[in-house]
């Protein structure tokens, strides 16, 4: 299972040492670009989140050996204006990714997501630039975000900023944290016995939730500290196989400097259940 197969640059490779991939994306573009690069043979496509019921439907009946979640968003997505990812000048701010959030939350809620999932420490102020900005005009394209972002953060602001902000704002409207924690152990369930997951982290959320998961089903007792007698499960479900987090080497950095974030984590289902 690849999931999001984005592109389809894992699914190629996969597919090139003999895999039959299962291939889930939620972009429906994402889906028609990845079949139109590799057919029909070998792969099957399933377009919804990885943590929708179709698709962990999908995925049991599948029975994979592998999963793989990719949760960085496609460089596609990222270069098209129209989708509301990107901070390009004048892009519009897709009201299914930013708008709605940007001109009506309140304060404390934007203030909140922006210090959980971007890690800023100004996030109350940009919160409250952000209101005043709105009562004049709403929040329509990348700039009205970026120049909220600059009146905060200073002139020196840049790139990096935009991008964490950007992404605080796409983890929140996709629910992406609530989908990835609900999923996990659904898609270890569906794994044969023996079978592996691994998950690719862009943000220190994710990486947390991914982690949390991994390290609690490698222990033989998850029960509360200080309970005398064992009432879980008594045995663990796998060994974790990256103690830390794999990270990108030089050589990948200087050909995509969007992996710099990246962080690779892996567990081996021993019974899956």
């Amino acid at each position: 299972m690849d999931a999001t197969v984005g592109g389809g640059g894992h699914a190629a490779l996969l597919r090139e040492v003999g895999a039959e991939v299962l291939a889930v994306d939620r972009d429906a573009d994402a889906i028609a670009a990845a079949r139109a690069r590799l057919g029909e043979e070998g792969i099957r496509y399933s377009t919804g989140p990885f943590g929708s019921a179709k698709v962990l439907g999908t995925v049991a009946t599948f029975r994979p050996d592998r999963i793989l979640l990719d949760l960085g968003v496609s460089s596609h997505q990222l270069d098209t204006t129209e989708r509301g990812f990107t901070f390009r000048p004048g892009a519009p701010l897709d009201m299914r990714m930013a708008g709605d959030l940007l001109n009506t939350w309140p304060v404390e809620r934007l203030a909140h997501d922006f210090a959980q999932l971007a890690d800023e420490r100004r996030a109350k102020r940009l919160a409250q630039v952000i209101v005043k900005r709105r009562a004049n005009a709403p929040f329509a394209t990348s700039d009205d975000f970026v120049n909220a972002i600059r009146e905060t953060l200073g002139p020196r602001s840049g790139p990096s900023d935009f991008a964490r902000l950007f992404r605080a704002l796409r983890i929140v409207v996709n629910q992406e944290l609530e989908q990835l924690d609900l999923a996990l152990p659904a898609l270890r369930a569906a794994l044969v016995p023996g079978g592996r997951i691994a998950v690719i982290t862009y943000h220190s959320g994710e990486d947390r939730i991914v982690k949390n998961a991994f390290r609690d089903w490698g222990k033989a007792c998850v029960c509360p500290p200080g309970r005398p007698l064992c009432t879980c499960r008594g045995r663990s479900l796998g060994r974790v196989l990256t103690k830390r987090p794999v990270r990108p080497a030089t050589a990948e950095l200087q050909a995509n400097p969007r992996a710099r974030s990246a962080q690779f984590r892996a567990f081996e289902v021993t019974d899956a259940v």
